[in-house]
């Protein structure tokens, strides 16, 4: 069994229980599902994986954002093997248990903004999302969306529709829901505008007057959605007014503000949630992913009187808040709470952007870095002044990377954005590695 603290195995080799598995993988799973690494799991630990052919890798993608609190953390995993003892399963609608609502009492103690408070559970990030617009839209009485270029909610209809990215996540599902307005997103390093931070003005906010005259009146609008920092987009840390702005033209319209953190959440920026580092209270957040520590389990929190606008049956999931996942979550935001996860990922972070940096100096490719705690990205490119983008490098730096023993993801509209997501109790020595492997690799393809 792992222990978290190994460093990487140089020289992974593919052996024969893999291949086998890749042969009935490809026999029985559905094409539709992609895999970056062609390697199976056999255990986790901390920030190090191990395949059941014995390979150990440093992992820097954490499960997509969820395992902030690291691999099987011991609490977690002690909270979830006692509550299946007692119970797995009851639906929270018919017969309800303690934990559920201890979860919402501690989902409405570290979230932002004082005011009161509830919480409803779900399973997933894009039900999370699906359910915020249900709320608002009882809240409100209306039926518009305004969601962002760039953006991604999830893979259900309503999370498609909001989503901003045609290949390979909506091409061939339409039609999509109506009534979704897109925005352009402040994406500084390709401004929309062509303008540059911050001597712009802030046109993507000035934007909104015209865009209530051409695309939709704001008086039939429910909700805004925005990821404060987009995720799949690309990780595009925005201005600091941005998100305020919204907020103000949210209240200025009675819209319902929806900040999805469902990847930027619990500790990953360096805060609780990424809404903190710009000072502004969502009306709901919808979180998922880390919430407890690889266990399906979602929600969606906000202010009392617009989550109760929904009578009672309105709504519901079978396996929402399930027991199990409910003990998983409280035992693993303990966890981010007393070992300071949120200073762990500022450190975490300050060390990949000065590598970056120092890459950026040799390797003018990396075109931007963006961070904000540890969720940072570096977007290539083929030329700096040109900004066209660079998938196949990325694909190329990320198959360098593993060989070496290091799991990277991409991101970005583009495909041309290589993303950090490492659970925040990796290790100095295991971050040291990591770094150091990124290096190699993107020497490697670019060449000394």
């Amino acid at each position: 069994m792992l222990k978290g603290t190994e460093l990487i195995n140089i020289g992974a080799e593919q052996g024969k229980i893999t291949k086998e598995l890749l042969s009935k993988r490809q026999q029985y799973v559905s094409r539709g599902i992609s895999n970056l690494a062609p390697i199976f799991i056999e255990s986790a630990k901390g920030a190090v994986i191990r395949d059941l052919d014995g390979n150990v890798y440093i992992d820097c993608y954490g499960g997509i954002g969820v395992l902030n609190a690291g691999h099987c953390p011991e609490v977690v995993v002690d909270a979830i093997n006692n509550q299946a003892e007692k119970l797995i399963h009851s639906c929270f609608s018919v017969a309800m248990y303690e934990s559920y609502v201890q979860l919402a009492e501690k989902l409405v103690q570290v979230t932002p903004g004082k005011a009161p408070k509830k919480a409803v559970f779900f399973n997933s990030g894009a039900e999370a999302v699906e359910n915020s617009i249900k709320i608002a839209k009882a809240h409100t009485g209306r039926s518009g969306l305004i969601a962002f270029s760039g953006g991604y909610h999830g893979r259900t209809l309503l999370t498609l529709t909001l989503t901003s990215k045609v290949k390979p996540y909506k091409a061939g599902f339409g039609p999509f829901v109506p009534e979704v307005y897109k925005a352009p997103f402040a994406y500084c390093y390709r401004c929309p505008f062509n303008s540059t931070y911050p001597k712009c003005g802030m046109h993507c906010l000035e934007h909104f007057e015209r865009f209530f005259v051409s695309e939709v009146d704001p008086a039939s609008v429910a909700a805004m959605i925005i990821e404060p920092i987009q995720g799949e987009g690309g990780f595009v840390v925005p201005p600091k007014e941005f998100l305020p702005g919204l907020k103000a033209i949210c209240e200025k319209h009675g819209m319902v503000f929806i900040a999805d953190e469902i990847q930027s959440g619990f500790a990953r920026t360096g805060k609780m949630f990424a809404s903190d580092s710009f000072d502004v209270v969502p009306d709901l957040l919808t979180v998922a992913k880390s919430i407890a520590a690889g266990l399906p389990i979602s929600a969606v929190v906000g202010q009392a009187e617009i989550m109760d606008a929904p009578t009672p049956g309105q709504l519901g999931s079978t396996y929402g808040g399930n027991p199990v996942a409910c003990a998983a979550a409280l035992a693993a935001i303990d966890q981010i709470e007393k070992n300071d996860l949120q200073a762990q990922a500022r450190q975490i972070g300050l060390k990949i952007v000065a590598t970056m940096e120092g890459l950026q100096q040799r390797y003018p490719q990396l075109g931007d870095i963006r961070a904000l705690g540890a969720m940072v990205a570096v977007e290539f490119v083929k030329d700096p002044q040109t900004k066209i983008p660079d998938k196949d490098a990325v694909v190329a730096i990320i198959a360098a990377c593993f060989k070496r023993g290091l799991l990277v993801i991409s991101s970005g509209l583009f495909g041309n954005v290589i993303r950090f997501l490492p659970p925040l109790v990796m290790t100095s020595e295991q971050l040291d590695q990591a770094m150091d492997i990124f290096s190699a690799a993107v020497t490697e393809v670019f060449g000394e």
